[in-house]
This record gives structure tokens, C-alpha cells and sequence, in this order.
């Protein structure tokens, strides 16, 4: 017993060094990080220190994130900031934004010692550039609710925006003032609802006929507009109405005119007008009075609305090792977050939407990254990565990875895709994306990567497009498409838009690994040179493979101007471009309008359509062991699993499994 007693003695004792010493090393790592917090609870004249007021009202968290900025610098310039870096907490609620938040390079946290603004756990934390609108009055004056249609008379409420001290309306054309209710953007109001209109006739620059009747009713309208595609299926621009004649369905728009001009059949739609409010989520603005009419979806006084007043949420410039993390952020008259130069910032777990513009542009710097997000209802793109530097080919290594990007591009349709790389060196892998008007992905530049992405239903509004798109420079080499999903992606009403779309002579990409599953055109090859397509599987496309000699027919002008102007800008002579595209250093001379070097190997084809070559371009192609209309043995193709059984005639002739199982957000 006394030995038991002993032992135990000694292992109490033990046990209370071994606490004391876990303490003691537990206390400087305690003290190498500061926490800040923010709450709707908190004031700006409190220390932050505590996440909740104290009993006295005398201490607790900061009100602003703007606050929480100052007292970092504040510790930065007294040498106090820890080595472990800065947490700024924020607590649950909407924080409403008078101003960007913005920070410089003064704001900037360390390797190992980031700053970090992090939504609290499990709480929701919203990021708003606009004010609530609370001042609803039901119409009832008989000018406004004559112009309305009679089955919404008594539907529609107004608010006076210049009570709420709001003037500054902006353009119909596009950046100004926009309405979201309960969390959703809702329409200007426009005719038709969904659709378009067709032009039924040009009568010469500006002036058109229409179809129909309804645009008739617009002739009282003081602020009426269009958006349309008049000539091409890819180009949409927007007009103010300057005249209509309802007698003879003639429009006039004031100019200036649609650059490539207008063409019959070609549609468009009406909006900013009073009288087309006729469904709910329709609104107007009548910008000489500031008063707000509004059908809303759900009973008004229920819901919440707010309009967008600022134009950006956080501009962040030479900042480097900041965070943030798990907000929403949303209701702005432009891109929600900026970032210009720096390093190492990151955007993680949050909900960027209902924005006018991006939801995340970066412009220079490197390695910055936008992770685990969703991002949708904005009305340009979703993540603009633009970095690197060309001249030495050195990387800005952005990222993009494993977002959820989708019903994007709601105002500027066209040429705004869900992620853009531009620069050199850029990676967007992992994300899933669906559901716009245009591409998924545009890119410029060198050695940029897409990988991994789930990519379906977009090119909806547009043909002559592609899913994923660049061209017309023979210097945007080393890109690399791979291991990436195409679905259902066929262009508006069907008339076909492409997967992989390399447009007009572009060079150098590398399409590999890829599934493709009823896409028009999937792999699309115009006229450029140095490209491979391997290792695909094609499935019910139409075709699966196409390739032409643009350059040396119609598009020949291209070679002597453009072409020829964007390589000289380049030193394609000299290392390490001479290195890395030895094929660009002689081209000048050696057939420059000519589709050399394309490469179409090892890929499989299951129904569809194999090819659509010109007899221009098959001279230079080498195409060879493709499996065409031969059974490969997927091993279940009606259930969609794509894998290869190992007795497969694909895998003989050398075609590498593809990794379907890392395809798509992790």
C-alpha cells in the first residue's frame, strides 16, 4: 500500500510539472496573437478587446470593420502587433457600408502573422454597400396607376429615395442604383419579361421596325431603353429610345449605334419602363423625382429591400497576408472586392452576390487565391485573376479553386465568364460552374491552368461562343485545359456554340483529359497552330473535334495586322520565350496564315459526330489512333460512369484513365 501510495505521489507530482510546463509553453503562443471583435452591439470608442459589452457599458467590441482596421495600424505603428498576426472577429448581423472599406499596404500582415477578419462561427455576417428601404407607400395617384397595367393597380408601392437623403441615382445604361428584396436582385421592368422581341425590318442606322404591338406602349415613357443583339449573336449593346412611331412599329435609338449595326431577325427587349411593372419583382425608378415603384414578390412590409448607393464593398491595394473569411458580402454599384497588387491575399468561405459588377477582381500581385465561395447574381463576372509578367514569363500563381459560380452575367451578358485569367501563370481548378449567358471561362496570356472544373448550361444567350474561350494571338501559348467536364452546352436555341473554343489563330493550348458530353463543336480549333487535343472522351457531340484554316481564307487579313503587331510585342526572339516556344521564333517565316502543328490523338468518340476538318487545314494535322464509333467499354455508360473497363480497346492504344472522381468542387 505504501508503494502504491508512493507511486501515486509521484505521478500527481509529475502530472502538475507536466501542467505547469504546458502552461508555460501554452503563454507565449497565447500572446503572439491579438483578438479584435466586431459587433452590431459594439461602439467604435470601446477597445475591442471583448466580444460582448461589459455589464457597465463602458468596454467591448468595436462597432465598424473600418475600426477594427485603425487600431491594427495603431499597434503596427507603436510596435505592439503580435508575431502570430491579428484576429478581427465578427459577430453576426448587417453591417451597412457608407464607404468602401479600404485598405493599403500599411494593413498588411506578415508570413506566419496574418491578419485575419473572420466571421464568427456559425453566424451570419453580411457585407451591405447600400441602405434599407423602409418608407413604402401603396400608389395611389391616378397618373401613375393609368400608366400601370390594370391587373397590377393596388399591387405596387412607392418610396420617396430622396427622403432617405439618396440622389445619386446613376444610369439606366448600367452602374447605378439597383433594387434587392429579400436577399434577391429584382428587375427593372422591361418587356418581355423573358425573351426578346425581333426586329422585323431595318429601315438604316438606328432605326428598325418591330414586331408586335407592345412597344406602342412606351411612347409616354420619358426614359425608356433597349438592350438587344443586333447583329451578332455575341455582341449586345444597349440604346436609349429616342422616338416610336406606333403606327408604322418603328423605332429610333439615339446613338451612338451599334458597332457592327443591325440586322433582321436579330432580337432585343424594352426596359426602364413604368408601364411594363406588370410581374412581381419588377421595379422603377423616376429618376427626376426619386420615387422607387416597386411590385414586390412578397408582402413589403415583411420583407427587407435595400438599393445599392457605393461601389465597392473592400478595395485592398499593396496588401499582402490578409484574410477574409465566411462573410457575405453584397449590394454594390460595382465589383464587390478589389485587390491591386500585393501578396498573399485571400478570400475564402464566403457569399459574394447581388452585385453590379465582379465579385472578386484582382489586378497584379501574386498568389492571391478565392476559395470555398459561391458566387451568383452579379452583374459582371464572378473572379477576374489577372497577374504575372509577361516579358519573363514569371507567374503571379492566383487561384481560383473549388467555387460554386453560377446565374452570373445578369447585366453585362457577354464577355464577363465566371473566371478570367489573364497575365501569366494563373490556376483555376475545382470549380463548378453553370447557368449564363456567355462562357464559363475566358483566358489571355501564358501557362495559365484549368482543371478539375464541372462546367454545364452556359452559352445560353449567345452563339459563336465557347464554354471555355481565347484568340487571336499566336503568343498566348502554354495554356492547359485538363481533366475538366463539359455538359449540355449547345448555344441559344439550340444553333450550336463551342466547348473549348480557340478562336482565330490562337496557339499553344493543350486540351487534355477532358469529358464532353452533348456540346456542339467541343473542341474547337480556328485556324491556330500548336494545339493538342489528346485524351479526350466525346460523347454525342457535334462534333467532337473541328478545325479550320481561317487565316488562310477569310480571316487572312488578321495575319499582316493584329497577329503580327501582338507578337512584336513580345521578345519571342530571346530567353526564356525563345526557350519555351522555340515554334514562335522562326514563324514569320515559315507559313505564319498555315494551321501547323495540331495534334489530335489518343481520343474517344461515342455517338455524335467524329470531325469537321477543312480540306486546308488536314495537310498539316496529324491525327492518329482516335477511337471512333467503337464500343470503348465504359463501365456503365447509362448510368454515366465514364470509367474504362481494363479489357477496353482505348486503354490498348494508349488512352490514360481519366480521374473523374477529383472532377468538380472537393
Amino acid at each position: 500500500m505504501e508503494k502504491f501510495h508512493g507511486f501515486l505521489l509521484s505521478f500527481l507530482v509529475v502530472l502538475l510539472l507536466l501542467l505547469c510546463l504546458g502552461e508555460t509553453f501554452a503563454q507565449p503562443w497565447k500572446r503572439d496573437i491579438i483578438s479584435l471583435y466586431v459587433s452590431p452591439s459594439g461602439d467604435d470608442s470601446w477597445s475591442g478587446r471583448l466580444s460582448l459589452p461589459n455589464p457597465s457599458k463602458t468596454d467591448g467590441p468595436f462597432a465598424t470593420l473600418e475600426r477594427a482596421r485603425d487600431e491594427i495600424r495603431k499597434l503596427k505603428r507603436e510596435n505592439r502587433l503580435p508575431k502570430g498576426g491579428v484576429i478581427v472577429e465578427v459577430c453576426g448581423g448587417t453591417y451597412l457600408l457608407s464607404r468602401p472599406l479600404e485598405l493599403k499596404g500599411e494593413d498588411s500582415g506578415k508570413p506566419g502573422a496574418p491578419i485575419i477578419y473572420q466571421a464568427r462561427k456559425g453566424e451570419s455576417v453580411r457585407i451591405v454597400g447600400g441602405k434599407e428601404v423602409k418608407n413604402w407607400e401603396e400608389v395611389n395617384d391616378p397618373a401613375i396607376l393609368s400608366r400601370l397595367p390594370e391587373k397590377v393597380r393596388g399591387k405596387v408601392w412607392q418610396a420617396n429615395l430622396k427622403e432617405m437623403g439618396i440622389t445619386d441615382f446613376g444610369s439606366p445604361q448600367g452602374g447605378g442604383l439597383e433594387l434587392f428584396f429579400n436577399d434577391r436582385v429584382m428587375t427593372l421592368a422591361r418587356y418581355p419579361n423573358e425573351g426578346f422581341i425581333h426586329i422585323a425590318d431595318v429601315l438604316g442606322e438606328g432605326r428598325f421596325k418591330y414586331e408586335g404591338t407592345r412597344p406602342d406602349r412606351w411612347i409616354d415613357e420619358k426614359d425608356g431603353w433597349l438592350e438587344g443583339y443586333w447583329y451578332w449573336d455575341w455582341s449586345d449593346q444597349r440604346h436609349k429610345i429616342k422616338s416610336i412611331d406606333a403606327q408604322n412599329h418603328i423605332i429610333e435609338v439615339e446613338p451612338p449605334y451599334h458597332y457592327y449595326g443591325y440586322r433582321k431577325g436579330q432580337w432585343f427587349y424594352g426596359y426602364n419602363l413604368l408601364c411594363e411593372i406588370d410581374a412581381p419583382g419588377e421595379w422603377y425608378l423616376d429618376r427626376e423625382r426619386g420615387i422607387l415603384y416597386f411590385y414586390p414578390p412578397s408582402p413589403v412590409k415583411r420583407g427587407r429591400a435595400f438599393v445599392s448607393l457605393i461601389p465597392n464593398l473592400v478595395v485592398m491595394e499593396d496588401v499582402s497576408y490578409v484574410q477574409f473569411k465566411g462573410f457575405t458580402f453584397e449590394v454594390a454599384r460595382g465589383d464587390a472586392i478589389r485587390i491591386r497588387r500585393g501578396e498573399a491575399v485571400t478570400i475564402s468561405d464566403s457569399l459574394l452576390r447581388n452585385v453590379f459588377g465582379w465579385a472578386v477582381v484582382v489586378e497584379g500581385g501574386k498568389e492571391h487565391k478565392v476559395v470555398n465561395c459561391e458566387i451568383y447574381a452579379t452583374g459582371c463576372g464572378g473572379i477576374a485573376l489577372d497577374g504575372g509578367e509577361r516579358n519573363t514569363l514569371t507567374p503571379a500563381k492566383h487561384l481560383a479553386e473549388n467555387n460554386h459560380i453560377h446565374h452570373y452575367a445578369r447585366w453585362h451578358r457577354m464577355y464577363t465568364p465566371a473566371i478570367s485569367l489573364n497575365g501569366v501563370g494563373n490556376i483555376a481548378r475545382h470549380n463548378l460552374i453553370h447557368h449564363a449567358p456567355h462562357q464559363a471561362f475566358a483566358f489571355s496570356g501564358n501557362d495559365h491552368i484549368m482543371e478539375f472544373n464541372d462546367i454545364y448550361m452556359v452559352c445560353l444567350e449567345s452563339n459563336d461562343a465557347g464554354a471555355i474561350y481565347a484568340g487571336r494571338d499566336w503568343t498566348w501559348r502554354g495554356n492547359i485545359i485538363r481533366y475538366n467536364s463539359f455538359r449540355d452546352i449547345n448555344g441559344f436555341q439550340g444553333r450550336g456554340c463551342m466547348g473549348v473554343y480557340l478562336d482565330d489563330m490562337l496557339c499553344g493550348t493543350l486540351v487534355y483529359g477532358n469529358i464532353f458530353r452533348r456540346v456542339t463543336r467541343a473542341a474547337f480549333i480556328g485556324g491556330g497552330r500548336d494545339n493538342i487535343v489528346e485524351n479526350n472522351i466525346f460523347i454525342d457531340c457535334e462534333p467532337a473535334v473541328a478545325i479550320d484554316a481561317r487565316a488562310m481564307g477569310w480571316a487572312s487579313y488578321h495575319v499582316d495586322t493584329t497577329m503580327k503587331e501582338r507578337l512584336l510585342q513580345v521578345p519571342y526572339k530571346q530567353p526564356p520565350w525563345s526557350e519555351r516556344y522555340p515554334e514562335l521564333v522562326n514563324i514569320l517565316e515559315d507559313e505564319p496564315s498555315a494551321p501547323k502543328g495540331n495534334v489530335v490523338i489518343r481520343n474517344i468518340c461515342v455517338g455524335g459526330r467524329w470531325m469537321d476538318i477543312e480540306d486546308k487545314a488536314r495537310p498539316y494535322t496529324r491525327i492518329e489512333d482516335n477511337l471512333i464509333g467503337v464500343d470503348p467499354l465504359f463501365l456503365n455508360l447509362k448510368k454515366g460512369d465514364f470509367r474504362l473497363r481494363p479489357d477496353s480497346p482505348a486503354l490498348k492504344m494508349g488512352f490514360k484513365p481519366i480521374p473523374f472522381e477529383k472532377i468538380g468542387r472537393l
